[in-house]
């Protein structure tokens, strides 16, 4: 019979899966595994500057590529990758988190080992980690290690989560069986099951049917599960058979079409587009496909969520009716099957459209070259000058969100924030990892605010090492703006930095990183020309702009998610 080794097969199966990079940091428990993998020519490491960076850019490369990988040692570096393993959990990603562990003659020896709390028991960090992850395997014999490995990545792929696979330093070598081609149970790209129970299926696509062409005004609710499970493009099928208004959710945006006739924007009650919550509220049937409804998407459950009797809520496996469910049929298939039963109404459309409530959220005027710069100003220069069909614009958490998520986008461009986890300084390495996965010819775009980017600065030294042209644009307002709308205190601030001049140290001897500052509306022009011009390594533009210069957007949302935070415990 034939061998290889667990680490060559774990190779293998991550190339398998349509991986062409992956993310790590060496420790001295996981080196001959990357020793392994490395072999493996078809697939390109990437050394990050830390374990958390590495799990997010992994998160990132996720969702551009469908799914993506990291391999960290022992509890020091698992336990600093933890958060960003936690980040694609929340957001449903498959993300596959490797980790090496202690001689397997050491695990049953009854000794004390470096990179541990000093127990003989080294099964904790397994513990702790398959809380976070969809499935969990220790391998502690190498025969075992194919099916092992095998059921770690079909799980994750199925599940569009995390998956834990823990190799002792000395079976990395350890012979095993060689791979057989891998059965999926379902595409990596997304979630439609390869086999589908027909009759369930059939069923619900004619119970849903009947409530939509019953109702008088019926709406479309985009969410951020339909990437997740493949099904973006039933749900613009199905809105295109029904003819309705469609909205999107925040972390939905570029889901379906912004220069579509039926869009009627983001919906995020009372701060949602112009119109749009109103078109919601008035309907009498919402089809929420993929939705995920939380105290951050619902402005601090301010915003009323619809009563059982006026929402069909189709899910990654499972429909709610107001008078019906079904279990264990997938959303693309539901949706897919929807299109050709639904009778056309834009009822809702035309409704919004007679309103003429659809714009901008925000007023903008023109600022002069020599004026001082705006946050309104900066929002229409990205918005106009530097976002197309082919660039992605990635989001961190805070009015970045806000600021993104009222451009107006053409059709192609995408768009990407962390709603569900809203970890700050997520998005610097998750935009590395996107970029790396994203096809030939995308530009990506970070809108980041300071304080964020004082978290995962030093990752810009391996877009450097990369020549990865990522434009950066940094917020600095001085401080947590986010946090000073929700609370105000004196823990908002901190020392600011001179970000623009950091690209000169990052980029040491021989990186091509450029630093640019802008302060006034000519300035950030001229720093978009320089930034879209230059090649072979990425580009921040510093944006100086007042503290309190936000949204009014954020202070809405903002002193919400306060008053939510404050409610008075209730007896149980």
């Amino acid at each position: 019979m034939a061998k290889t080794t667990i680490g060559k097969y774990l190779a293998s199966r991550l190339e398998e899966i349509g991986l062409k990079y992956y993310f790590t940091v060496p420790g001295d428990y996981n080196l001959t595994l990357l020793d392994e993998l490395i072999s493996n020519k078809n697939m390109q490491y990437v050394g990050n500057c830390n374990e958390l960076n590495s799990a997010y850019a992994a998160e990132g490369y996720a969702r551009a590529n469908g799914a993506g990988a990291m391999i960290t040692t022992f509890n020091v570096g698992a336990f600093s990758a933890l958060n960003g393993i936690v980040s694609a959990y929340a957001e449903r990603l498959p993300v596959i988190f490797v980790c090496s562990a202690p001689n397997s003659n050491d695990i049953f020896s009854n000794r004390f080992v470096h990179h541990s709390i000093a127990t003989h028991d080294f099964s904790y960090q397994f513990e702790m980690i398959k809380r976070v992850t969809c499935v969990a395997e220790r391998i502690l014999h190498a025969e075992n290690a194919p099916r092992q490995i095998d059921n770690a990545i079909r799980t994750a792929i199925r599940e569009r989560k995390p998956a834990y696979i823990e190799i002792p330093a000395n079976l990395s070598t350890a012979e095993c069986s060689v791979p057989q081609p891998l059965l999926l149970d379902a595409p990596v790209g997304g979630n439609t099951a390869m086999a589908v129970n027909e009759e369930a299926l059939n069923a619900a696509v004619k119970s849903i049917a009947e409530q939509l062409n019953k109702a008088e005004k019926p709406v479309l609710l985009a969410g951020p599960h339909l990437r997740s499970f493949g099904a973006v493009d039933a749900f613009r099928h199905l809105a295109e058979a029904l003819g309705c208004a469609v909205a999107v959710l925040p972390n939905a945006k570029s889901f379906f079409p912004e220069d579509h006739p039926q869009f009627i924007g983001v919906y995020l009650g009372k701060v949602s587009s112009p119109g749009c919550d109103a078109i919601m509220e008035w309907s009498d049937m919402i089809l929420a496909a993929g939705a995920v409804f939380t105290d951050y998407s619902t402005v601090g459950w301010t915003m009323a969520l619809p009563e059982r009797e006026k929402m069909i809520d189709v899910r990654a496996w499972d429909v709610q009716l107001p008078e019906d469910d079904f279990t264990n049929v997938p959303i693309a298939k539901v949706l897919e099957g929807l299109a050709n039963y639904v009778n056309s109404n834009k009822t809702s459309l035309e409704q919004f459209n007679r309103e003429s409530q659809q714009g901008k959220m925000v007023d903008y005027d023109s600022q002069a070259a020599d004026e001082r710069l705006s946050r309104a100003e900066m929002v229409n220069q990205i918005e106009h000058n530097l976002i197309d069909a082919n660039t992605t614009l990635i989001v961190e958490t805070g009015d970045s969100w806000f600021n993104g998520m009222y451009m107006k986008l053409p059709n192609g461009a995408g768009f990407e924030m962390e709603m569900q986890y809203g970890s700050i300084g997520w998005s610097l390495p998750a935009s590395l990892g996107y970029a790396l996965g994203a096809e030939p010819g995308r530009r990506t775009v970070l809108l980041i605010g300071d304080g964020s980017f004082q978290l995962t600065a030093q990752e810009i030294s391996k877009m450097i090492e990369l020549k990865q042209e990522i434009i950066m644009v940094l917020v600095n307002n001085y401080g947590y703006v986010i946090e000073s709308a929700i609370h105000e205190g004196p823990y908002n601030y901190y020392q600011n930095w001179d970000y623009a001049a950091l690209m000169k140290a990052f980029n040491g001897n021989d990186g091509n990183g450029l630093g640019l500052t802008a302060a006034t509306a000519g300035e950030l022009a001229d720093a978009i020309a320089q930034a879209k011009s230059h090649k072979g390594g990425p580009v921040l533009i510093e944006c100086q702009i007042e503290h309190d210069d936000y949204t009014k957007e954020l202070i809405t949302w903002g002193s919400a998610a306060a008053e939510a935070n404050a409610r008075e415990p209730k007896e149980i």
